[in-house]
């Protein structure tokens, strides 16, 4: 049986457990990788896999987690990854274990952050994973296991590598924190989006927590998921114990806790950090004889961003118009220079007047589309947490983009003329997303509704010959201009009403069409909207910087019961009456000046506002342009101290209350970054920089046999727009060398980061050492396998739970001097 054909029984299938702490106990030392137990201790291997297979495990992962082309060269990289299959393999012939074997290609995270938040490129992270699959592809694995990744994106490049590279099944799973999203910000449903999308065969959880935290996120999951959710949690939170690191969930509480998950619905189960042969065992004992159907489809049309998911069929999707160049001179000009501040602040624009989704098109002749379009569209996704909608004619615009594209999309547009469907629907399979379809053919655009529909049926039939199913459809019935036929607008509506009731797809419409030619348009528009809304239009494509259009969408959402108690309808009237008086005193002011009402808003704009808000919403072209005007005229240290650090402690406050995401975090350091640039080469000129620099040394540092390096990464670019002096060592640092540094430099900080349970230890023996050589120097600890009990019980001074944590830490370690006494 094959491992897609023993999804689709009612069995609970059951997953391996935990290698890491098996191997400690075996006698793997403190910084060594585990993968190359693969070869010279390949009977270790062997025998774990084998007692997992005993325990009733029907799938094992291979020792594959960290191999990759950043640990390994190319030649060891092949050895260690045969041998591992060929473990596995040998693991699974000797086993006495009931029930199907099979043997998962398992990979783990890069240990690298993608730009544009990190400096690793998206491509070379396909390559990176791409080698891996090939590799287990040509030594016949079953199936490829990607887990514990917390970011959305190098997810979606292990996926992409994955398809590129073979067609094997694939399952996903991710580590989520406490606040139940991934580390740069993506919610369950959002990655359950993606990860369908992409064709895989299962989506999960693992690491992070135990069963029981684990479990409002897996609930989430099962709510939206159509393929099988999957469980392989920790076996609780990790202590120290004699030097030893154990987990606080017994096997016995683990396999109830997780029974209980399987009655939810969760088909996949197994273990990750802390779990052993006994946990599986116990599980599979407590599960036998539950029964777990393949799930049925949740028939949910959604898009996604890197964050947040959207859903088709609820309230209205309102689709941003207003990055599409027809009609509007100053946007050609901008993706003529490629102004991408101009294209970010009109994203914002939407963003911030209610859009849903951003409509993206850069199609004008005098670009190269192909190159334009993902870099627009990248560059939206740094600083928008909105799905886009990717507009183009241009399919290998589309492509370019798609592959790019951070989360699920949404595409515009296919229509029923074959060439279309035969370009775009492989494009929507192989990249996942929705697509809107235009009911137009080889013949035109019909005259009649009747027609209208049965091109929407043909376009449903073809895309079913694809493996897309008509709830990744959205019909765009086509608005008629009626200054130039009477009946445009009926026939629309009409074909609208039908493809909702007839054919159970959601549609889509340009709204502003209908009144081209016509004064006052906003008022045919927005009548039309309310027109189209009452007979079930799911989403609109419009200018949500249009007053009358959005009084309709807020009526409508209040009238129909979408807006609970009024609370949108009436934060929009709020809303609506300041931007009523401020249009009125504008107004006033142009006659008493004789300035335009536009000319005078941005007169009154003071420019330290402006760079706040520039450094808050991450533009670095517009944070550079202002410093530079602002250090002609005011003192480089009172910009740094009155504006660019309370921007970055507005978007601190933000990201520890959880109103922002950690890319959104990241992009605002970059452009403070920008401004310090800016100042500091003026300073540097007048021999000032030197002077301005008093703020604490800190040492950061991945500890030895430990290669991932995010968060240390993240913190240090923090740290550094707050004044701090970052010595970074890097990643996989032996103890003595991170002693040496901290002795050196006097530091009165230091910064240690682990991801994975096998180099713990490497952290405590530097935190001994470290209390002896430099008892002076602060200890902060983070990574994906600390608690901040752990890390009291290790002797760290204080758990850096993100990225702002260990800022606040550094800036309460800066007062204190060398004898403990407040400086």
């Amino acid at each position: 049986m094959n491992f897609r054909d023993f999804l689709k029984t009612q069995k609970v299938i059951y997953l391996d457990g935990g290698l890491g702490t098996l191997l400690q106990q075996r006698g793997l030392k403190p910084g060594e990788f585990p993968e190359r137990w693969n070869l010279k201790r390949s009977e270790t291997i062997i025998e774990i896999h084998k007692s997992y297979f005993d325990a009733g495990a029907n799938i094992v992962n291979t020792n594959t987690f960290g191999a990759n082309g950043l640990k390994f060269s190319k030649e060891e990289l092949n050895l260690i990854i045969s041998k591992a299959v060929e473990n596995a393999k040998v693991a699974a012939k000797l086993s006495e274990g009931r029930g199907p074997k099979f043997v998962a290609l398992d990979i783990g995270p890069s240990g690298r952050l993608l730009k544009p938040y990190g400096d690793y490129d998206f491509e070379e992270a396909v390559n990176l994973f791409g080698e891996v699959v090939k590799i287990g592809a040509k030594n016949g694995v079953d199936l490829v296991t990607v887990e514990t990744m917390s970011d959305c994106y190098e997810t979606k490049a292990a996926m992409l590598a994955i398809k590129e590279n073979s067609d094997l099944p694939f399952i996903v799973t991710n580590a989520y924190g406490e606040d139940e999203k991934l580390m740069t910000g993506a919610s369950p449903e959002a990655m359950v989006a993606l990860i369908e999308a992409m064709g895989a065969d299962a989506v999960g959880v693992n690491c992070s927590f135990g069963p029981d935290k684990l479990r409002p996120v897996v609930e989430r999951m099962l709510k939206v998921a159509s393929i099988p959710v999957v469980l392989k949690p920790n076996a609780g939170l990790p202590k120290a114990v004699n030097g030893k690191t154990v987990f606080d969930i017994e096997a016995d509480e683990f396999a109830l806790l997780v029974a209980n998950m399987v009655d939810a619905g969760v088909k996949i189960v197994g273990g990750c950090c802390g779990t052993t042969p006994e946990y599986i065992r116990k599980v599979a004992q407590l599960t036998k004889n539950k029964k777990v159907s393949y799930p049925k489809s949740k028939n949910i049309t959604t898009i996604s961003s890197y964050t947040n998911s959207v859903v088709f069929g609820n309230s209205p999707v309102l689709i941003g118009e207003r990055l599409n160049p027809t009609g509007k001179k100053l946007l050609k000009n901008a993706l003529l220079e490629e102004d991408m501040d101009y294209l970010l602040k009109e994203g914002i624009k939407q963003e911030e007047s209610g859009a849903h989704v951003l409509d993206v098109n850069v199609g004008i002749p005098e670009v190269d589309e192909v190159a334009l379009m993902p870099k627009v569209v990248t560059s939206l996704q740094a600083i928008i947490n909105l799905p886009l909608c990717i507009d183009s004619s241009n399919y290998d615009a589309m492509e370019a983009a798609l592959r790019k594209y951070n989360g699920k999309p949404l595409l515009n547009s296919v229509n029923g003329k074959k060439e279309s469907m035969e370009r775009v629907f492989p494009l929507v399979k192989k990249y996942g997303g929705c697509v809107i379809a235009l009911t137009l053919d080889e013949a035109g655009i019909p005259e009649t509704a009747d027609a209208r529909v049965e091109i929407a049926k043909k376009i449903i039939e073809e895309a079913a010959r694809y493996g897309i199913d008509k709830k990744e459809i959205i019909f765009d019935a086509l608005t008629m201009t009626v200054s130039a036929g009477p009946n445009g607008a009926e026939v629309t509506l009409d074909a609208v009403a039908r493809i909702r009731r007839e054919l159970g797809c959601h549609t889509v419409l340009g709204v502003s069409n209908v009144s081209f030619g016509l004064p006052s348009r906003d008022t045919i528009n927005s009548v039309f909207f309310g027109a189209a809304l009452e007979i079930g239009l799911s989403s609109a494509i419009l200018n949500p910087g249009s007053l009358l259009m959005m009084k309709v969408y807020h009526a409508y959402n209040a009238l129909h019961r979408f807006d609970p108690n009024f609370e949108n309808y009436i934060s929009f009237c709020k809303t609506l009456l300041l931007k009523e008086k401020e249009a009125a005193m504008l107004m006033q002011a142009s006659e008493q000046s004789g300035q335009s009402p536009t000319l005078r808003k941005e007169a009154t704009i003071e420019a330290s506002n402006e760079l706040q808000y520039s450094i808050v919403k991450g533009l670095k072209e517009q944070a550079a342009r202002i410093t530079l005007e602002k250090i002609q005229r005011a003192d480089s240290l009172e910009i740094i101290e009155k504006e660019i650090i309370p921007a970055l402690n507005i978007v601190g406050e933000g990201f520890e209350k959880k109103e922002i995401y950690l890319p959104q975090l990241l992009m605002s350091a970059e452009a403070a970054s920008v401004a310090f640039d800016v100042i500091k080469e003026k300073m540097v000129k007048s021999d000032q920089w030197g002077k301005s620099q008093n703020r604490s040394k800190v040492v950061l540092a991945t500890v030895h046999g430990d290669i991932h390096d995010i968060g240390k990464n993240i913190v240090k670019l923090l740290l550094q727009n707050y004044g701090f002096d970052v010595k970074d060592l890097g990643k996989d640092v032996p103890p003595e060398t991170i002693v040496a540094s901290v002795v050196e430099n006097h530091a009165p900080m230091v910064g240690l980061s682990a991801l994975m349970t096998t180099t713990v230890p490497a952290m405590e023996e530097t935190i001994r050492q470290l209390k002896v050589a430099a008892p002076w120097c602060k200890i902060i600890v983070g990574g994906a396998v600390l608690t901040k009990d752990y890390s009291n019980q290790i002797g760290a001074d204080a758990y850096g739970k993100d990225a702002m944590a260990t800022v606040r830490f550094a800036e309460s370690v800066e007062g204190v001097g060398d004898d403990g006494e407040t400086i």
